[in-house]
C-alpha cells in the first residue's frame, strides 16, 4: 500500500480545510460518513502499517491481518462503524524511560482502533489545522521540533532573552474530558465523530504486573487523560493546548509582555523582553482555569545571555567560538541527547548481539543518520565529535570481542578502518560551523 495520501482524501482535506479556514465559526455536521469510507480506511490501514508498533491487548499483528485478507479485515471494521456497533478495547498500557529520568506511560490501542482513529484524524486534522495558532509546532503537518528550535532561536537571537521555561505535570493524563470535548465541539458538531472521540477517552486501560496479571483501570468514571501512543492523542493534545494559545493572543499578552510563546505540544517557553516574571504568574493563573499543572520543579525563568536552557533536545544560550573565543546566542545537541545516544549505541553494540556485521553496522548508521537529521541545527561539531569517539569505541570493543583479538585492538582496527573500509558513519563530516 502506498503511503502518499491518494488524490482523493487529498482534495477532501483541501476543502475541508479551506472551509475552516474561510469560516472560523462554522461548525461541520457530516463527518461521521467520511470517516467509514472505504478509501480513507485503506489510506490508515497503510499508515498504521508502516508505523508498526506493538499488538494492543487482543494479540492482533499486521502480519496476522495480512495473512488473512486486508481487504475482508478492512469491510469487516467499515460495518461495525457504519451500523455504529462499533467499540474500541481496552488500551494496554506500557512505559518506556523517559529522557530526565524515570518512566513514561503509554497507550497502545489494538490495530483495529489504530485505524479507525487515523481514518478520524485523516478527516479531522485539516479542519483544526485551520485554527491552530502560529506558535504552536507539535504534531502538524509540515512543522517539526526543530522548527521551534529554529523559531527560539531567531527570538533570543532579536533580544527576546527573559525566557521562562516551562513544563507541564502530566499532560496527556491530566487534559479535562468535559472540557476537550468543547473545544472540539466548536468546530465539529457531528455526534456520531463526538461519540467516537468519547469513546476512546473512556476506554479503560489494561496493566499487567510482574506475574502477568492483568488489571483495569479508567473506562467510563475516567474524567481525565488521551493516552499517549493513540493515533489521534496528539492532534487532541494540540487541539487543547490551543485554547492557552489563543487566550494568549486574544487577551493581547504578546504585547504586554513583549514576549512571544512557541509551543511544542505540552513543551513550551515563553521568550520575552523584561517581562518572563509576570508571563510566567499569568500562565500559572491561566493553566489552573484549563485543569493543568505547571511542574514547578521543572519550570524557570532565565536569561538566556547569562544561562543557556534545554528545550526539545537542544541547549540554547551563550556558547563560545572556539576558534576567537568570541560569544554569541547559540543552538546545539543538549548533553543529556548526547548520552542518550551513547546509552543506545552502547545497547546496539553489547556481545549479546550475534548479528552479522552488515546488518549490525547498518542498524547503527540508521540510528546515527536519524540523531543528525534531527540535530542537524546549529553548532554541533563538539556533539558530533563526542558521538563519534563513542562510536568508534564502542564499534572497536566490539568487534574485539568478537573475533577474540588480544589487546585493545586499535591497530587492526583502526579509526580509519572502522570509518573507512567497515562503513561507519562519521558524524564530523556533516558538520557545519557556528554562527559568526
Amino acid at each position: 500500500m502506498s503511503l502518499e495520501t491518494p488524490d482523493k482524501i487529498r482534495n477532501l482535506q483541501r476543502k475541508l480545510y479551506c472551509k475552516a479556514k474561510a469560516e472560523p465559526a462554522f461548525r461541520f455536521h457530516l463527518l461521521y460518513d467520511k470517516i467509514c469510507r472505504e478509501d480513507i480506511l485503506r489510506h490508515a490501514y497503510a499508515l498504521a502499517r508502516a508505523n508498526v508498533g506493538a499488538p494492543g491487548v487482543d494479540g492482533m499483528t499486521f502480519d496476522r491481518i495480512d495473512a488473512a485478507g486486508v481487504e475482508a479485515w478492512l469491510a469487516g471494521l467499515r460495518e461495525d462503524l457504519v451500523s455504529k456497533t462499533y467499540r474500541p478495547d481496552p488500551v494496554r498500557r506500557a512505559t518506556i524511560p523517559k529522557p530526565g529520568g524515570g518512566e513514561r506511560p503509554l497507550g497502545i490501542p489494538t490495530i483495529r482502533d489504530r485505524v479507525v482513529q487515523g481514518a478520524a484524524k485523516l478527516v479531522l486534522e485539516p479542519i483544526f489545522e485551520a485554527d491552530f495558532e502560529d506558535s504552536a509546532y507539535g504534531y502538524r503537518p509540515r512543522r517539526s521540533a526543530v522548527d521551534a528550535v529554529k523559531e527560539t532561536h531567531r527570538l533570543i537571537c532579536r533580544g527576546y532573552t527573559d525566557v521562562v521555561d516551562a513544563d507541564l505535570s502530566k499532560y496527556f493524563d491530566t487534559i479535562p474530558h468535559a472540557d476537550l470535548l468543547k473545544s472540539v465541539a466548536r468546530r465539529v458538531v457531528d455526534r456520531h465523530v463526538l461519540w467516537l472521540i468519547r469513546l476512546w477517552l473512556k476506554a479503560p486501560v489494561e496493566h499487567r504486573n510482574g506475574d502477568g496479571k492483568r488489571h483495569m483501570s479508567g473506562g467510563k468514571s475516567s474524567a481525565r487523560g488521551t493516552p499517549q501512543g493513540g493515533v489521534v492523542s496528539p492532534l487532541l493534545s494540540v487541539v487543547y493546548m490551543n485554547r492557552f494559545l489563543k487566550h494568549w493572543r486574544l487577551s493581547g499578552r504578546g504585547e504586554a509582555f513583549r514576549a512571544h510563546v512557541v509551543s511544542y505540544a505540552d513543551d513550551f517557553v515563553i521568550l520575552s523582553r523584561g517581562c518572563a516574571a509576570e508571563a510566567l504568574a499569568w500562565t500559572r493563573a491561566v493553566m489552573t482555569k484549563l485543569g493543568l499543572t505547571l511542574n514547578e520543579a521543572k519550570t524557570s525563568v532565565k536569561n538566556a545571555r547569562q544561562d543557556s536552557f534545554d528545550f526539545l533536545g537542544y541547549t540554547l544560550g551563550p556558547q563560545r567560538y572556539r576558534k576567537d573565543g568570541h560569544w554569541y546566542l547559540g543552538a546545539s545537541p543538549s548533553k543529556k541527547s548526547v548520552q542518550r545516544v551513547k546509552t543506545k549505541i552502547g545497547d546496539m553494540l553489547k556481545p549479546v548481539n550475534k548479528g552479522a556485521w552488515p546488518m549490525v553496522r547498518d542498524k547503527l548508521n540508521r540510528l546515527l543518520v536519524g540523531w543528525s537529521a534531527y540535530f542537524g541545527y546549529g553548532t554541533r561539531l563538539q556533539a558530533y565529535r563526542a558521538v563519534d569517539n563513542h562510536v568508534y569505541d564502542r564499534v572497536r570493543h566490539f568487534l574485539v570481542q568478537r573475533h577474540k583479538v588480544q589487546g585493545r585492538g586499535t591497530r587492526l582496527f583502526s579509526r580509519d578502518e572502522v570509518y573507512g573500509e567497515l562503513g561507519v558513519l562519521l558524524l564530523k563530516r556533516t558538520h557545519i560551523g557556528p554562527p559568526p
